[in-house]
């Protein structure tokens, strides 16, 4: 009798072709990700959505993105009324992709009603991925990190 090993990757069989095209469909309608948000953002005419950075006071002052309106998680629902428009839809984000600060705003901002999507990876990636972000100090521009973004204009990186 022989024993067969189960490759860790397939011992739960991959979804149909079907329900995966649905979930990764689905997906796309809860996230974002940095860089489309960079783009969105830079775009004539404005993004069409209101960026939401819901970390903390000290999370903000020490880097956010350009353009972002702040709004801590534990304050949505107080604040949110005021600072947003709920005809306008939102995009949150945290610290990066270990933090579900931006899930958790995003769960708030839905039950009182806002269209909403959370942007993947966070500040974090913001940063990693290049792109310029304000401090109360000045605008910071970093260095983009080779292994987040294609240092080839022609390898994508993926």
């Amino acid at each position: 009798m022989s024993v067969t090993t189960v490759n860790p990757v397939l011992r739960v069989a991959p979804a149909p072709p079907a329900e995966a095209a649905a979930y990764f469909r689905a997906s796309l309608a809860f996230h974002t990700d940095v860089s489309d948000v960079a783009a969105a953002m830079a775009a004539d005419g404005g993004p069409g959505f209101t960026l939401v950075d819901c970390r903390s006071t000290e999370s903000w002052d020490q880097g956010h993105v350009p353009g972002a309106v702040h709004l801590p998680t534990a304050h949505v629902a107080q604040q949110a009324g005021r600072l947003l428009d709920p005809a306008v839809p939102v995009v949150t984000y945290c610290w990066g992709p270990a933090c579900d600060g931006a899930t958790r705003a995003a769960l708030a901002l839905a039950e009182l009603g806002y269209p909403v999507k959370e942007m993947r990876g966070g500040f974090e990636y913001w940063v990693r991925e290049g792109f310029a972000y304000e401090t109360r100090w000045g605008t910071e521009h970093p260095a983009a990190d080779p292994l987040t973004v294609p240092v080839d204009a022609d390898d994508c990186g993926c």
